[in-house]
This record gives C-alpha cells, structure tokens and sequence, in this order.
C-alpha cells in the first residue's frame, strides 16, 4: 500500500506543477537570460535539494541529453573542505552566504532549493544575493516557508510532500536543461 499511496502522491505533485506554469516559466527565462549573457548559475541547497543543486550544475557543465558547449554553473554544497572552513569559522548559517559574494560576478544567478523554505543558509544566501544586486530563483515547497516572497522569482511546488517536491524539484531542473539544450550548441 505504501508504494501506490507514494506513487499517487508523486503522480498529484507533478500534475499540480500546472497550476504554477506561469512561475516555471518565468525562471526558465531567467535561467535562459543569465546562460545567454555569458553569466553563471550558483545553485545551492541542503540534503537531497544539495544533491539535485548538484545534478543541475552537472548537467549544465557536463551535458544533459545533447553535446553543447559547457555551461557556467557551480554548486555551492559540493566543495566539502570550503563548507567545513565556513561553517567551523562562521557557522552553518553562513554556509552559501560567505561563498555568494567570493564566486559572483555581476549579471549571475543565485539558484536555491528547499523544500521547506525555512533554511537558514538558504535565507542567509539569498540576503547576501539581494545584497550585492544579483537576480535570485528559489525552488520551494510546503507553501514557499520563510523564503517565500525572498527571491527575484520562486517556483513554490503545492502540496506538502517534502520527497514529492525533490520529484518535483528535479523535473523542473529536467525542464530547464531541455530549454538550455534547444537554445544552446
């Protein structure tokens, strides 16, 4: 019973995506302006959305399902020594905010992933973001959190799911490399 309840549950979160189309395609804009313009994604998140922040900028640097150029893009959470040092010296809350300002540039693109939106790291990065005048987009779930209302443009997934808004969250990644590879060689 558990598979069929988990499996309807994905299936209603990722239909209810529609309802937020206009907001999906908003970011998918505004991943393809940034990519466009020669700037990078800083893509961030904690747990499973650090490993989907991961996935994105693989498939932004490596290749998603055509060979194109290489894409700038850098995740946050994947330099293990750097996380260690921010967090021993600063705290965990600094995490992503004392790397923002290090590795971007003007015209960048702060991606964030949350599936509760309450993360302090992820509010702490987006402030620094706001801060030093770069465009942000925040993938969210469970209603948006704390981090509802923060960034340039959000994506809150309905429902309450915290591993259906992951599913989710990786399709729409899914759907912005689709973007990037028909508007990219």
């Amino acid at each position: 019973m558990k598979f069929d309840a988990s499996l309807q549950e994905s299936v209603r979160t990722l239909q209810s995506l529609a309802s937020v189309r206009p907001q999906i395609d908003a970011a998918g804009q505004l991943v393809l302006r940034t990519l466009k313009a020669g700037k990078k994604l800083i893509v961030c998140g904690n747990g499973g959305s650090a490993a989907e922040a991961q996935h994105f900028t693989t498939e932004l640097v490596g290749r998603y399902a055509k060979n194109r150029r290489s894409l700038p893009a850098v995740a946050l959470n994947a330099d293990g020594t750097l996380l260690t040092c921010i967090v021993n010296d600063f705290g965990y809350d600094q995490a992503f905010a004392r790397q923002v300002p290090g590795l971007a540039h003007e015209g960048d693109l702060l991606v964030v992933l949350s599936t509760s939106g309450n993360s302090k790291n992820i509010l702490a990065a987006l402030a620094e973001a706001k801060r030093i005048g770069l465009d942000s987009l925040a993938l969210l779930g469970r209603g948006g959190g704390a981090t509802k209302g923060l960034a340039t443009c959000e994506i809150i997934v309905p429902g309450q799911s915290g591993p259906a808004t992951q599913e989710a969250h990786l399709f729409l990644i899914h759907h912005f490399c689709e973007l990037v590879d028909e508007a990219f060689d």
